[in-house]
């Protein structure tokens, strides 16, 4: 009751009314909105990232002379230890380093039927000072000849102990008639 009470007393026309800024508040909000804006500062990192590409080149390099040499545990070196550190294939996914390394056992088992490993058309950037992202394509070849390929993102994290992969999604390129 005490609300309508004053609201009948508020006159009606300047209860209908609409409050609107006065002139100088809206000149004001114009000379200040460029200020405001012209301040923000957005910083944009260059699309490749020079720092840590080579570390990553060096890495594959090492990497497909590990899985060459059958070399598990060193292979799995570059893998983030950690039970959040993904592999995705078209099998499924893996979590955590023994999940993966279980994955792997079978291609390290079986030494003398093992492709050989290397990678190509490999782009490095960098997400922030901790992560990077690296694309690339994967190729086995058996007696020069290529058997298998797929395209790879690896997530890359840095850690205490360097760069490491904290996630790796592989696809396998269909195969063709003749395979």
């Amino acid at each position: 009751m005490v609300r309508i009470a004053i609201a009948d007393r508020i006159p009606r026309a300047v209860a209908a009314r609409p409050r609107r800024p006065g002139r100088a508040r809206v000149i004001l909000g114009f000379a200040v909105l460029p200020l405001l804006v012209a301040s923000c500062r957005i910083e944009v990192e260059p699309e490749e990232d020079t720092s840590l590409e080579p570390t990553v080149l060096a890495m594959l390099e090492r990497s497909a002379a590990e899985w060459n040499r059958g070399d598990l545990d060193a292979f799995l070196a570059d893998y983030q230890d950690s039970p959040a550190t993904t592999l995705v294939v078209g099998e499924g996914v893996y979590s955590g380093l023994d999940e993966i390394r279980a994955y792997y056992a079978p291609f390290f088992a079986r030494s003398s039927e093992r492709e050989t490993l290397r990678f190509e058309a490999v782009r490095v950037r960098s997400l922030s000072p901790l992560i990077g992202i690296v694309t690339a394509r994967w190729v086995f070849d058996r007696s020069g000849v290529t058997n298998g390929s797929g395209a790879l993102t690896l997530v890359m994290r840095r850690t205490g102990s360097g760069w490491k992969i904290t996630h790796n999604h592989s696809s396998s390129d269909p195969l063709s008639a003749t395979d």
